[in-house]
């Protein structure tokens, strides 16, 4: 299933109208917390413009994780000539021996546990064939992203994205997923990759911390103060109306603010990567790319 391309044959990206930025959340109630970027790709222009931003919550209708999931896929499944950016790990360490990305996803998916319980056992194997806890992806650290992808912060994103959103899409003729399906791309109605926004604000050399606040308080001071600067940069890459800045710097947990990021970095750098080495790469097409 993955990636049967001709090496030789170029990869065109199919027309994009619309940029999708997701800030995921495995947590139970995600739909509080879970944000979309509805971003504009303005024809001729290299601005986006954001259109809708909202939690994800709004559009299932509750917020229980496995609601929000539903809906995303179905959101996703609709969508024509869509980019969506989401920011959970796509892939696991080709160090785990776990095989190609799809034995990956069967392997989420057979699992009978929860998400905490996967991590543990993530943690076995890689002690099993690494004699360590953890490893980390090459593209996170080529991307220096703040965990590797089943820490203990981040293993309920990677469980419940791998196994509730992207394992329902992934036979999806229609919907290319980067980097494992590269076949589908050129053709593709739909592209799905993994984003980051640490990483992207990490590549503009903006501030990666102190903008989130915690326990569902009000952001304070400072983190007003980070978010006004992370927001002077974007407002080169996208139209933000005032309403909508007034939500960004106003969310407690930066979700929003994170949404906007995921779909302006990603698309940069979808536009900009070449993804023929990607596609042909000995180690992406098993374990991911973070497209951030």
């Amino acid at each position: 299933m993955v990636n049967a391309i001709d090496p030789a044959a170029p990869l065109i990206m199919p027309w994009i109208s619309t940029v999708y930025g997701v800030d995921f959340s495995g947590a139970a109630e995600s739909g509080k917390t879970a944000w979309c970027a509805t971003l504009d790709v303005q024809g001729g222009s290299d601005v986006l413009r954001l259109v809708d931003l909202k939690p994800l919550g709004k559009w299932a209708g509750c917020d229980s994780r496995d609601a929000v999931c539903g809906e995303l896929v179905r959101r996703i499944q609709d969508s024509h000539e869509a980019y969506w950016a989401i920011d959970f790990p796509f892939g696991l360490p080709v160090e785990l021996k776990l095989g190609g990305w799809d034995e990956q996803l069967q392997h989420v998916a057979a699992f009978d546990g929860d998400a905490k319980q996967y991590g543990r056992k993530l943690v076995a194997i890689t002690q099993q064939y690494a004699h360590q806890m953890h490893v980390r992806r090459r593209t996170d650290t080529e991307t220096k992203t703040p965990f590797d992808c089943y820490h203990y912060r981040i293993i309920y994103q990677t469980f419940h994205g791998m196994r509730d959103v992207l394992r329902p899409l992934s036979t999806d003729a229609d919907t290319a997923i980067l980097p494992f399906t590269y076949d589908r791309f050129s053709a593709a109605r739909r592209i799905i990759a993994e984003a980051c926004p640490s990483s992207s604000l990490k590549r503009w050399e903006l501030p990666y911390q102190r903008y989130k606040q915690s326990a569902g308080r009000p952001p304070g001071r400072e983190h007003r103060k980070v978010r006004r600067r992370i927001l002077a940069e974007l407002s080169q890459w996208v139209e933000l109306s005032d309403y909508r800045k007034r939500i960004l710097l106003s969310d407690p947990g930066g979700d929003a603010l994170d949404a906007v990021i995921a779909g302006v970095g990603s698309w940069q750098t979808l536009r900009l990567i070449d993804h023929q080495a990607i596609a042909t790469d000995d180690r992406y097409p098993l374990e991911g790319f973070v497209y951030a």
